[in-house]
């Protein structure tokens, strides 16, 4: 039988014990708390917040005290305010953008239709260079030659381009579309049915699903010659 001093030398050794454990798991959940990536956050932007207040205080020390924000909490308002400002912009950019994009659609979608629908043009009438109008005719005699119609008329369409620019009543832009090519042409010149032919053959051959005939061509042609002098 083990002696009464004994057991409570034990129970002393064993309440020691479980201090210094105690003290250790204490001791370690301040060091995690002050290593803590949320703790040492906060404590920056306290610091900053108390160095704003410093410079401030210092800036204006002829004003009354002013209890500055010290924590992130306090400042929240100035970052919602800035946060809104920015979106307001971004939106402003989006919203410009969009509208240069619109006003570039009507020519975008000119071009998409004519490169879908004329994707069997020859090599010589894909080239990026310019072609005189006497080319562009050749062009169109060779495309009538061969059956292709829709080709020729456009061949044709491109000349009548192509000598409005040379002669200086509507100078050329990619941009342009066939409508203000036609509002141009009723503003400058006042023989308009020749250049409304090609230009209404032209818009058919882009938006519409008929091909074209030697109909077609035939009446594209006669327009073009009305045109030249």
């Amino acid at each position: 039988m083990m002696p009464l001093n004994g057991g409570r030398e034990f129970a002393d050794l064993n309440s020691i014990a479980m201090g210094k454990h105690e003290r250790a798991l204490m001791m370690s959940a301040g060091t995690f708390e002050k290593t803590n990536l949320g703790w040492q956050i906060q404590q920056f932007q306290q610091q900053v917040g108390e160095w704003l207040a410093l410079q401030f205080s210092k800036l204006f020390s002829n004003l009354p005290e002013v209890n500055w924000p010290s924590t992130a909490l306090e400042w929240g308002w100035l970052y919602w305010l800035f946060n809104g400002l920015f979106w307001i912009l971004v939106g402003l950019l989006v919203s410009w953008l969009v509208l240069q994009l619109l006003g570039q659609w009507p020519a975008l979608l000119d071009t998409f239709h004519l490169r879908r629908r004329n994707g069997n043009i020859e090599p010589a009438a894909k080239a990026d260079r310019p072609l005189t109008a006497d080319l562009w005719l050749v062009q169109a005699q060779e495309f009538q030659r061969q059956g292709n119609y829709r080709q020729a008329c456009r061949a044709l369409y491109m000349a009548m381009l192509q000598r409005l620019n040379d002669t200086g009543v509507v100078p050329g832009e990619p941009s342009r579309t066939d409508g203000e090519y036609r509002q141009l042409l009723q503003q400058q010149s006042g023989q308009v049915q020749p250049y409304q032919v090609l230009i209404a053959t032209h818009e058919d051959q882009c938006f519409g699903d008929a091909d074209a005939t030697l109909d077609d061509f035939n009446r594209c042609q006669q327009a073009y010659r009305e045109i030249k002098p």
